[in-house]
């Protein structure tokens, strides 16, 4: 149930970082950033991860870093994460410190790597640990065993968030650090970037996670946001002044994303780095780009798996609970976007991988509410040993990496531990409503309203509502989605907007013209002009014309 004190988002209530364990970490950084030492930001090539490199970038050099750059991995040569190879990459550079953000808690042999070459490890991560920790000089995760931190849902950037509010605090401590030639940074100012990487993560949206999130759209919504992030808000075609979170989970953030999924996340990266203007927008349109193509890529995998799944029709019957899927010519990157849709559609927990070199199979897994994933696959990891290379995760969403001789056993006993953690019961598709709208209720002021309460997001959903309705008109637009005009009871006509419409079926469903719709209000705001608009969640059809 939420308090009242819940809807409460301004910065004055987040949590303290007292109980982070911050106190090694910003010992280190403290040493290196008086000192003068090199830095090295290593991330991740997801969204998260990029925001979470710009961030300690940006953050760092705010604080006074003179010498603080980045690596990050590229998905296809290197993997995931600080590996052994990225450390002999970061070693050419000479770094005195390297910091991980949104990755490390599983690096055990990059960080023993980096020991062995003389190079201190702080970790940053948000990722749940597994059995060993890394040897690293610091490790920053509110997942950590024994970790007081009230919100464990903390995304890779807001972790490195409260290390810079940390090593701030220990350099005001310091005494003349900051003064007339070094003016003590409002860190503040970076909550842009740890809203757009929350947000795209997909992290729980907490309390915490709503100051942060609701922080930095105020920011973003106020004109005060990096050049990068406004490039990126100018090719999705939304404006920031009206941003929700959902502008950045279906806008911002696969645009983000595309950099690292199909070619090298040091684009989206240095998007997010540079002060110019225009070289944020050229380098924000390369990024629609990559986008487009990565949906076409998406567009063709998802066939190709709906085929298999045809030819293959006891992967969905109500013995196999686990959907894991494979085919050679699947691209690395693309993969957990495939697994996601999957099992959305199909309600169970999905395994998709793709070829990698050197015989490998990389793959990204998506689950269900009651399988948490990454425990999952420590348990096949323990009961076979050898089966999984590696693996990492959350409950939600993981990612692993098997030999490819290694597939068929895997998807055995993958199946087998998802139906021994389902009980054997298939878990059913509900959607839960807050009930109807009357039409005096179906207004631009309520979804205005609804619009701006957030934000809205994994584990704090939109309100959904669901009403019968009238179809006055329908077509379908860029050949995959269905505009509905639909009226409640006496109300005046509405456009809904059913996005993705292939996947729902053909229309008109039965021949109907009534409709029994689930949908969530949104403002359509279209050559200056706004308007109410349902986004619909799901339809089902009620009569047809003459009944």
């Amino acid at each position: 149930m939420t308090e009242g004190s819940d809807l409460d988002l301004g910065l004055a209530r987040l949590i303290p970082p007292d109980t982070l364990g911050l106190d090694a970490a910003v010992a280190l950084l403290e040493w290196a950033v008086t000192g003068d030492r090199c830095i090295l930001v290593v991330g991740d090539y997801d969204a998260d991860g990029a925001t979470a490199s710009a961030l300690a970038v940006r953050g760092l050099r705010a604080l006074g870093a003179g010498q603080v750059d980045y690596l990050v991995p590229n998905r296809e040569k290197h993997g995931y994460g600080l590996t052994p190879e990225i450390v002999g990459l970061a070693h050419q550079q000479t770094p005195d410190l390297l910091v991980t953000v949104d990755n490390g808690i599983g690096s055990l042999e990059g960080v023993a790597e980096a020991r062995r070459r003389g190079i201190p490890v702080l970790v940053t991560d948000h990722h749940l640990p597994g059995a060993e920790l890394p040897d690293a000089a610091a490790i920053v995760n509110p997942n950590l065993p024994g970790n007081a931190f009230p919100s464990k849902a903390l995304a890779g950037v807001g972790v490195m968030f409260y290390v810079l509010v940390g090593l701030r605090q220990k350099l005001r401590d310091r005494g003349g650090w900051f003064g007339v030639h070094r003016p003590e940074p409002n860190l503040a100012n970076f909550l842009d970037l740890v809203a757009v990487g929350t947000v795209a993560d997909v992290v729980p949206l907490d309390r915490n996670n709503r100051i942060l999130v609701e922080q930095g759209l105020r920011r973003m919504r106020e004109g005060r946001l990096q050049p990068g992030l406004s490039a990126l808000w100018r090719v999705a075609q939304r404006d920031p002044a009206q941003g929700v979170a959902a502008d950045i989970a279906f806008g911002l953030g696969p645009r983000l994303n595309a950099a690292g999924r199909l070619t090298d996340m040091s684009l989206g990266i240095d998007c997010l780095l540079t002060d110019d203007p225009v070289a944020a927008l050229v380098k924000a349109q390369i990024l629609e780009r990559l986008n487009q193509e990565r949906r076409e890529i998406e567009q063709g995998m998802r066939e190709q798996a709906d085929a298999m799944l045809l030819r293959r029709p006891a992967s969905l019957d109500s013995n196999t609970l686990g959907l894991c899927l494979f085919d050679p010519g699947w691209h690395q990157g693309v993969v957990g976007i495939l697994a996601g849709r999957l099992k959305d559609r199909h309600h169970r927990p999905t395994v998709v991988f793709a070829e990698a070199d050197g015989g490998w199979l990389r793959g990204s897994a998506r689950s269900v509410a009651n399988v948490p994933m990454r425990d999952l696959l420590e348990g096949l990891s323990l009961q076979t040993p050898g089966l999984i290379e590696r693996f990492g995760g959350h409950a939600m969403a993981a990612g692993l990496t098997l030999r490819r001789e290694h597939f068929e056993a895997f998807r055995e006993a993958f199946e087998s531990a998802v139906h021994a953690a389902l009980g054997g019961v298939l878990p059913s598709a509900e959607l839960l409503s807050d009930g109807p709208l009357s039409p005096a209720e179906l207004t631009l002021d309520t979804a205005q309203t609804v619009r701006l309460a957030g934000p809205w997001g994994q584990a704090f959903p939109e309100p959904l509502f669901d009403n019968e309705c009238r179809v006055l008109g329908q077509r379908i637009i860029k050949d995959r989605h269905l505009k509905l005009s639909v009226a409640v009871g006496e109300g005046p006509p509405i456009e809904a907007m059913a996005f993705n419409f292939e996947e729902t079926g053909e229309w008109p469903p039965g021949g109907a013209d009534h409709l029994h719709l689930a949908y969530k209000l949104d403002v359509n705001h279209y050559q200056g002009s706004r308007r109410l608009q349902l986004l619909v969640e799901q339809f089902a059809p009620l009569g047809t014309k003459g009944q």
